[in-house]
């Protein structure tokens, strides 16, 4: 079974007290119900709209008032759930992109949470969430080309040993590491709060591998909670 071993410095957890995510490994195997994806997104827009997660403003205030302590502008580059869920607001649904995709969206939509997918594969060595000095290197599109940028410093990053995979913490994903259907390994983060209950943590990651599972059955697939050491 594949194994991803994210690293998180200690910092982090400084900056962000509470702080968990959930881990999920995949082996993927042929998708051969995308609908299962496309099902999930439409209902967790209608649950945005008509039956909110108590806990949903509350844990997207607290991600705002992190991106703030490290100095991103949260109203114009919020955590990736409350953009989602901006658009959801706005518009009344997300159009369809790729299956998992849509899938891990769907999941980030209905608990306020951001989720990340990445092709673990196109990874040079373990992920890292870590504080940025500035040198590291960004893929990124701009004008339909790929361009490269650095993060500020201090600015909290995904990286690999080969650059900046996530911006902004869960802001922006690069190029290189993006997650489609076609992909053989996948790696999810589910990142959370304490707003944010760990049970509805372990709810969520439960629904993105049933998902996971109803789409591409015989996928194999491991999850590991992720928390500050004990001090």
């Amino acid at each position: 079974m594949l194994s991803v071993h994210p690293s998180i410095d200690p910092a982090i957890f400084t900056l962000a007290p509470g702080f968990r995510a959930m881990s999920i490994a995949v082996e993927a195997t042929s998708i051969t119900r995308p609908e299962v994806a496309s099902d999930a997104l439409k209902s967790a827009c209608q649950q945005v709209i008509q039956d909110d997660v108590v806990w949903a403003d509350a844990h997207l205030a607290a991600w705002a008032e992190v991106f703030r302590a490290f100095g991103a502008k949260a109203k114009r580059t919020p955590c990736s759930a409350e953009a989602l869920r901006k658009r959801v607001l706005r518009d009344g649904t997300l159009p369809a992109i790729d299956p998992v995709v849509d899938l891990y969206n769907a999941i980030s939509i209905r608990y306020a949470l951001p989720v990340g997918g990445e092709n673990i594969a196109a990874y040079t060595g373990a992920p890292r969430l870590v504080i940025a000095d500035g040198s590291e290197r960004f893929d990124t599109v701009k004008e339909g080309e790929v361009i490269y940028e650095s993060p500020e410093p201090g600015e909290v990053i995904w990286r690999d040993d080969q650059g900046v995979t996530c911006r902004r913490w869960n802001w922006r994903q690069g190029v290189r590491t993006r997650l489609d259907a076609s992909a053989q390994q996948m790696w999810f983060i589910l990142e959370s709060l304490p707003a944010m209950p760990l049970a509805a943590l372990q709810q969520a990651s439960d629904d993105l591998i049933s998902g996971l599972q109803q789409m591409m059955p015989g996928a194999q697939i491991g999850k590991t909670l992720i928390e500050a050491p004990a001090s």
